[in-house]
């Protein structure tokens, strides 16, 4: 089912149906005809140049052309649509700042990056008497064990 809107005063008053008592079997708004003309001289130009001559067959290719690229541009455009806006829309996109992929700069260097001959060393962490390693890591086993027991000690177990 289609519904059909109530503006019927854009559909009956923006299309042309050619000379009285002599109308055309289709219907054309105003904006295809300009902009049908403008695209048929831009087809035109581009045959042109790329080599083809002025004659029946690609006149007429010429034809079908320009009616498939107007019916492609009217089909995006309405009264609550105009071109001017469409066109105005497809410039900015056309010219908006875009994300770099890009990167800056040449290659990476490492001559920035300090090199000693020797390896840096831990700082100790008891100023007194240095202590074994396996000493502090034990040490450090039991304090986090501890730690455990502490967090845990006042939780009930369900039985």
């Amino acid at each position: 089912m289609r519904v059909r809107t109530d503006d019927e005063v854009y559909r009956v008053d923006a299309v042309w149906l050619g000379p009285p008592k002599a109308t055309f079997p289709w219907r054309a708004r105003y904006v295809a005809w300009g902009v049908g003309i403008v695209v048929f001289l831009l087809v035109t130009a581009v045959q042109r140049q790329i080599g083809f001559g002025f004659d029946f067959i690609n006149t007429g290719w010429g034809f079908v052309i320009t009616i498939a690229l107007t019916r492609f541009i009217c089909a995006r455009i309405s009264h609550e649509r105009p071109l001017s806006s469409v066109m105005t829309m497809w410039v900015r996109e056309l010219t908006a700042p875009r994300e770099k992929t890009s990167g800056q700069g040449g290659a990476a260097s490492a001559a920035r990056i300090r090199v000693t001959a020797q390896r840096p060393r831990r700082r100790p962490k008891y100023k007194g008497a240095k202590r074994s390693t396996a000493t502090a890591t034990l040490t450090t086993h039991r304090r986090q064990s501890d730690r455990r027991k502490k967090e845990v000690r006042g939780v009930r177990t369900p039985a």
